[in-house]
């Protein structure tokens, strides 16, 4: 019995395992970052083998409950949040490569940190109980706090830190003032019993489980970049170093949304009416938010980080759409991570390894004409771009399709509609850079060096490149293959074991 409940939680005991070594042998001179990095690669891609060994299947365990009681659960849900949270982090480990190569002003220490914040990650979406989640939330989010401003030397950095940790410790203090107020209503902070206390409490003055679980929502808003809290996100982004940037913009939206799924499909089912209004507001006005502020960006980097804000608003269209159409939302959501964390990390990671250069390119006019001197990275560029304008053949267009459908069979239909609005007009600041890149003669920089295709790095953003494709076509050539369909069926299967008692 032991030993099952030692499986259940080795993914997590390699990572923050591995966080802890890698700590203690940075001041150790003769491991130089090339090593670090291959040593974090090989601790991800060894968490990840000990998690699909129980990916596929349908359960739920409380591992060493004697131990943790019930703040911790293993169940077909969690698993597969964390093969998409250790798929990030190991995609991001190999674009990253490169760039912290070139970018000498980088430490070890900073591989450390990386695994601290996906142990963070891990741990948050096997919360099962609300303080549990904060320090979970906590650990991930300091670790990308040193992580932005490591490179003292760029003022921007720092910046970005500093502003990132501020507006992250005031959000912090929101879901700590949340679970306070819903112990207060309820007796507890362990998930699964707050929906049972709730549904006996159904009748009766339950304002202060409302006004803590807003609190936590707040929380959850501002960690995804949804309107109102979405201003950090312009600048911590566009000063963060290229990697962290792609993790965050990804991997650490993928954790977030997997704990908050759970808390408003378990515990906050009786009352998630309340704030369907709020939602529908929250989701216009970050769609038409995150829509004008990509529009006027010149920085790639600017532009990106503007449209994540726009992929929130479809997210939150599904998450809104929970309540009347709760498997079919809920798969959508889980689906349209995986689509948007691969056309992103893709996007993010070929811009990283092209930036790692001293010649930096990084605004729209650094790529006129670019494909005419490097095809193969402006077919790759335009593969992510085309994806996350949701274009058909791509992933992006089949995690669009599920989400509007099932807004539609939710009744959000004004929703879907506004949603879909916001995919055309999203053409023009994708399409732009395409444009350029394909439509006008190259107009180099004196001096500027165009990076050669080599390394692990590139070969990484070419498999992505080709499971975004894979992901919009594939099972229309190769029915038994791996493609849409099983991704749909293991989110579905993931769902189903949140309701196993």
């Amino acid at each position: 019995m032991l030993w099952t409940h030692l499986s259940y939680l080795l993914p997590l005991i390699i990572v923050a395992g591995g966080a802890v070594v890698l700590m203690l042998l940075s001041p150790v001179e003769r491991f130089s970052m090339e090593r670090f990095s291959l040593f974090t690669f090989l601790i991800l891609l060894g968490a990840l083998g000990a998690d699909l060994f129980y990916f596929g299947e349908l359960f739920t365990a409380f591992p060493m409950q004697e131990l943790f009681s019930k703040m911790l659960i293993v169940d077909s849900y969690s698993v597969y949040f964390d093969a998409l949270i250790l798929s990030g982090a190991l995609v991001t480990s190999l674009i990253g490569t490169h760039y912290f190569q070139a970018k000498r002003h980088f430490k070890k220490e900073v591989f450390s940190l990386f695994l601290f914040s996906v142990f963070g990650m891990m741990l948050l979406v096997h919360a099962n109980e609300l303080l549990t989640a904060f320090i979970a939330l906590e650990i991930a989010s300091l670790s990308l706090y040193v992580m932005i401003g490591f490179q003292k030397i760029h003022d921007k950095r720092v910046e970005a830190s500093y502003q990132y940790l501020v507006l992250g410790s005031i959000s912090g203090a929101f879901f700590l003032l949340g679970s306070a107020l819903m112990y207060a209503g309820v007796g507890t902070t362990i998930l699964g019993d707050i929906g049972k206390a709730l549904d006996v409490q159904m009748g009766k003055d339950v304002s202060l489980i409302i006004i803590g679980a807003t609190f936590i929502l707040v929380t959850f808003l501002f960690k995804i970049s949804a309107f109102p809290f979405q201003n950090w996100t312009i600048d911590v982004y566009d000063g963060s170093p290229l990697p962290v940037t792609a993790f965050m913009a990804a991997t650490f939206k993928v954790a977030i949304f997997g704990f908050v799924l759970r808390l408003m499909l378990i515990d906050l089912d009786p009352i998630r009416d309340i704030w369907d209004t709020l939602f529908v507001v929250v989701i216009l006005a970050t769609l038409l938010y995150g829509t004008l502020l990509a529009i006027i960006q010149e920085s790639l980097k600017r532009m990106l980080a503007a449209s994540s804000i726009v992929h929130t608003g479809y997210l939150l269209i599904a998450f809104v759409s929970i309540g009347y159409a709760g498997e079919s939302a809920s798969s959508s959501i889980i689906f349209y991570l995986v689509a948007y964390f691969l056309s992103a990390m893709g996007a993010f990671g070929l811009i990283s390894y092209i930036a790692a250069d001293e010649h930096v390119r990084v605004t729209y006019e650094d790529f006129r004409g670019f494909a005419h001197v490097h095809p193969y990275m402006a077919a790759m560029l335009s593969v992510f771009m085309l994806s996350l304008a949701g274009i058909p053949s791509t992933i992006g267009f089949v995690g669009k399709f599920y989400i509007f459908t099932g807004a539609i069979e939710a009744g959000y239909t004004f929703l879907a509609v506004c949603g879909i609005i916001a995919t055309f007009i999203s053409i023009y600041y994708y399409f732009k850079l395409i444009a350029l890149m394909y439509f006008y003669p190259a107009c180099e920089k004196e001096g500027a060096m165009i990076p050669t295709l080599s390394g692990i790095t590139p070969i990484t953003i070419g498999v992505i490149a080709i499971a975004v494709i894979w992901g919009g076509i594939g099972n229309t050539f190769i029915a038994y293959f791996p493609g849409v369909d099983f991704l749909i069926d293991t989110a579905r299967l993931s769902y189903m074991s949140l309701f196993i008692k």
